[in-house]
C-alpha cells in the first residue's frame, strides 16, 4: 500500500516543502502555504490550552471545596446535632471505600473584635484543623491549644482577620445565641478565644466565613452534649464513587440521617465550573475549523499555480484517483505539522504556566491567581485526531477539483 502511495506521497512532500509556483507568485504561495500551517498550529495549541486550563481550573475548584467538606457530609435532616456520635463515626469508618471520618460541630456565631468590628461567621470545630487547611495555612500554626490562661486557639481567614484588624495572637470574643431544645428562649453564651493561625484559599466565600477551632472548645461555647455532633465529613477512596455510596449511608441509618455529596452540598459552584467547561472548549474550537477552511483555500490557490504541473501529469499518465490522492495527502501533512506543532507549543506554554504563572487571574472572581494547568493525554490525543480528520475532509474538495481537470485545455491555456 505505501509503494502504492510512494509517487503521491513524493509530489505531496515536494509541494509542502518548496511551497513555490510561478516565479512571480513563487513567495507568495510558500506564505499562504505557512499561513495554512500556521492557523493550525494556533488553533491547536489554542484549544489544548484552554482544555488544560478548565481541567485544572475544576480540579483546583474541587480540590479547595473538598478541603472544607470533604467527599460526603453526614448530617440530621432535622437541622439538630447527631446524637450518638461514637456509635455513629464507629458504623461510618466500617462502610466500604470510606477512608477517613471527621466529627464536626458547627454553628453561626458572633465574633467580635473590639466595640466596632463584629462579624457574623460559622464556627467550625473539629479534632485537628483540615489537611487541606494546614497546607494553606499562612501566619501561625495549625494547632488548637489553649493559651496559659486557658483560652482556646481559633484559625480564621486572612480576609476575615484584615476586615477585623486581627493577627495572630490576638484576642477575639465569640458569642452564641443557639437555641437549647431545653429552653424556650436563645441565651447567649460568651468565650474569649486567641488567633492561632490564619489560612487563605482564594475562595472568598469561605475565607471570610469559616474560623476553626477544636471540638471540645467548640462543643463547650456551643453547649452539645458530650456525644453530639453536627454533622460528620468523609473522605472516600474515589469521589466517583460519592453518590453510591451516600445512598448506601442513608438505608443504613435512616431517616432523619442524610448524606450528601459535595457536589449536592455546593451545587450552584460545581455548576458554574461545569459551564465553563463544556462552553470555553467549545468556542476555542472554532478557531480550529475557521484553520481548515483556510487550508481550503490554500489549496485551492495552490491547484491554480500547479494547473500546468497537473495537467503535465495527467498526460503522462497519472490517473484522477492519484491527483486526488496527491491533494489528499498534502492537505493531511498539512494538518499533521500544523497540529504537531501546536500540540508541541501548547505543552511549553503549559509546563512554563505551572512553573511561572505566566497567565495572571484576578483571585475574586476565578478564587486563584494564576491559570491552573491539568495536562491529560487524551486531550492531547482526541485534538490530534480531530484536527487531522477536519484537514482530510477540508482537502477532499481542492483534490476533485484537481482530479477533474482537463489536461490538453490545462497546458494549453497554462
Amino acid at each position: 500500500m505505501l509503494r502504492r502511495l510512494y509517487f503521491e506521497l513524493f509530489v505531496a512532500l515536494r509541494y509542502l516543502r518548496g511551497a513555490q509556483g510561478r516565479e512571480e507568485g513563487r513567495r507568495f504561495i510558500r506564505f499562504i502555504t505557512y499561513i495554512a500551517i500556521g492557523g493550525v498550529t494556533v488553533g491547536v495549541a489554542a484549544l489544548l490550552l484552554a482544555l488544560s486550563i478548565v481541567h485544572g481550573f475544576s480540579r483546583e475548584i474541587e480540590a479547595k471545596i473538598t478541603g472544607f467538606g470533604a467527599h460526603i457530609q453526614v448530617e440530621n435532616l432535622r437541622d439538630a446535632p447527631l446524637s450518638d456520635a461514637g456509635w455513629m463515626e464507629t458504623a461510618l469508618q466500617h462502610m466500604p471505600g470510606v477512608v477517613s471520618v471527621r466529627p464536626v460541630i458547627q454553628e453561626f456565631v458572633l465574633i467580635r473584635r473590639g466595640r466596632r468590628e463584629v462579624d457574623g461567621v460559622a464556627l467550625w470545630g473539629s479534632p485537628t484543623l483540615p489537611e487541606y487547611l494546614q497546607q494553606h495555612l499562612v501566619a501561625g500554626v495549625a494547632r488548637f491549644t489553649p493559651d496559659s490562661l486557658g483560652r482556646p486557639g481559633l484559625i480564621i481567614g486572612r480576609q476575615l482577620a484584615e476586615q477585623l484588624s486581627l493577627k495572630v495572637g490576638d484576642l477575639v470574643t465569640l458569642f452564641s445565641m443557639r437555641r437549647l431544645p431545653s429552653s424556650v428562649r436563645p441565651r447567649v453564651r460568651v468565650r474569649q478565644f486567641y488567633v492561632a493561625g490564619l489560612y487563605e484559599t482564594l475562595l472568598a466565600d469561605f475565607d471570610q466565613l469559616y474560623v476553626f477551632t477544636s471540638l471540645d472548645a467548640a462543643r463547650a461555647l456551643l453547649e452539645y452534649g458530650p456525644d453530639e455532633v453536627t454533622r460528620f465529613d468523609l473522605t472516600l477512596q474515589n469521589v466517583q464513587d460519592a453518590l453510591h455510596i451516600a445512598r448506601q449511608i442513608e438505608d443504613h441509618f435512616g431517616l432523619p440521617v442524610i448524606a450528601r455529596t459535595i457536589y449536592e452540598v455546593f451545587r450552584n459552584l460545581f455548576a458554574w465550573v461545569r459551564l465553563q467547561e463544556s462552553i470555553i472548549p467549545l468556542v476555542i474550537s472554532i478557531i480550529i475549523i475557521v484553520a481548515a477552511f483556510n487550508m481550503l483555500a490554500t489549496l485551492l490557490m495552490v491547484i491554480l499555480e500547479k494547473a500546468r504541473e497537473i495537467g503535465i501529469l495527467a498526460s503522462m499518465g497519472a490517473s484522477r484517483r492519484r491527483l486526488q490522492r496527491m491533494y489528499l495527502i498534502l492537505g493531511l501533512l498539512t494538518g499533521l505539522v500544523g497540529t504537531a506543532l501546536g500540540e508541541l507549543l501548547a505543552l511549553s506554554l503549559a509546563l512554563l504556566q505551572q512553573k511561572f504563572g505566566i497567565i495572571p487571574l484576578p483571585a475574586e472572581a476565578y478564587y486563584m491567581r494564576t491559570a491552573p494547568i491539568a495536562l491529560q493525554t487524551v486531550d492531547f490525543i482526541l485534538v490530534a485526531v480531530v484536527t487531522v480528520g477536519l484537514c482530510g475532509l477540508a482537502s477532499l474538495i481542492p483534490a476533485r477539483i484537481a482530479a477533474r481537470m482537463n489536461p490538453i485545455q490545462v497546458i494549453r491555456f497554462h
